[in-house]
């Protein structure tokens, strides 16, 4: 029996037992009449499908995204392996398994690059645009140490938000610097700062804190416009000039770029328009980070979804 056996490192035969993420549950009944459930359990390494003969409940569907305790022994169906398994129940309180071991984590010092942000932050020159955005911070720093930048594509790890945007933030520091004489350094720290902070209530979460879907307001609003909703609301709140008020709203609706990637307008001045290529850049190299990783020297990977093409490992 192995207990807590990564899944990408099952075999058939194995005797497992331990905690996974209840992915997928499906409730069926079987030609005799009897129900079992039809299952998926993933860890960090992958996904496996799972078994429940003779099986009742009570977990069904609902349950989707929570820590089961399992055992059981991989078998083999239509040459694909998968757990049969014997005996399945809800991770409860008192229950210890290792949450870095079940869902992925940004490959950071949390706490190391929270501090840069936070000492970024506190560099902006133009004290309203500092205002605001130590604001945004006392009001999600929570959530944005904690959670993904995405569902999926790039940064859709735990810490992900705070990965992406504190290397977003040393990027535009950089070409702030290169840029001096055209940009506007505080402008666009801000901005970059604020860029994805509504991405917590974009997403629905997990009790892993992984994006399981698109909130009410994600889908109807998205985190553009209730990004720069409420920059407009601290704003009116620290009597911030009109005209930095609307540029930081500017940053937040236009940061992707053009209109059939998401911006609600179009980059119109040279902070925004820094802002979107700095936003697209992190991204892509996360892209390629992820999918490198997987990959041996001199191979092609297949097709990239987001990324419209194959990439190659050259080291």
């Amino acid at each position: 029996m192995e207990y807590n056996k990564a899944i990408n490192m099952m075999q058939i035969g194995d005797d497992v037992e331990g905690f996974y993420i209840l992915k997928g549950a499906f409730p069926k009944v079987a030609s005799n009449g009897r129900p079992f459930l039809n299952a998926t359990l993933s860890d960090k390494t992958g996904a496996i499908e799972a078994k429940v003969w003779d099986y009742p409940g009570p977990i069904n569907g609902s349950d989707e995204g929570k820590v089961v305790k399992i055992r059981g022994t991989v078998s083999e169906f239509r040459g694909t392996p998968q757990v049969t398994i014997e005996k399945i129940r809800l991770a409860v309180d008192n229950d210890q398994y290792d949450v870095s071991a079940l869902v992925p984590v940004a490959p950071i010092d949390t706490d190391a690059m929270l501090n840069e942000v936070r000492e970024l932050l506190n560099s902006i020159a133009d004290p309203d645009y500092r205002r605001v955005a130590l604001e945004l911070l006392r009001r999600h720093e929570d959530a944005f140490k904690r959670i993904p930048a995405a569902k999926s594509v790039h940064h859709g790890f735990l810490n992900g938000l705070l990965m992406h945007t504190g290397n977003m933030m040393k990027i535009a520091d950089f070409l702030a610097g290169l840029y001096a004489d055209t940009v506007d350094r505080s402008l666009l720290l801000a901005g970059t700062f604020a860029h994805d902070l509504q991405k917590e209530t974009e997403f629905v979460f997990s009790e892993l804190g992984m994006v399981t879907d698109y909130s009410m307001k994600g889908q109807l609003l998205g985190h553009l416009v209730m990004g720069a909703e409420e920059v407009a609301e601290i704003s009116k709140k620290l009597d911030i000039d009109g005209e930095k008020a609307v540029l930081l709203q500017h940053m937040v609706l236009s940061h992707h770029g053009e209109p059939e990637f998401g911006a609600a307008v179009k980059p119109m001045c040279a902070e925004s328009e820094l802002l979107s290529y700095i936003d697209m850049i992190d991204s892509r190299m996360e892209i390629y980070r992820e999918t490198l990783e997987g990959m041996e020297k001199g191979e092609f990977s297949n097709r990239i979804f987001a990324l419209e093409k194959k990439v190659y490992r050259h080291f």
